[in-house]
């Protein structure tokens, strides 16, 4: 009986246990993306900055 319950238990508690893992890394792959689009950004709004802005100040 004991042997039943836990092969039991194992096999209820696992298929929630995967789901919550795909869930959680898909999750983790959305805000990663989110913060490397925005920091390239944040650069490539730098760069631009740059280019429009004169280079030497006129006085």
């Amino acid at each position: 009986m004991p042997q039943e319950f836990w092969t039991n238990a194992i096999y209820s508690v696992t298929p929630t246990i995967l789901v919550g893992l795909v869930f959680w890394f898909i999750l983790r792959a959305i805000l990663k993306a989110d913060s490397t689009e925005r920091k390239v950004r944040a650069q490539i709004e730098a760069e631009e900055r740059a280019k429009l802005e004169p280079s030497e100040p006129k006085a």
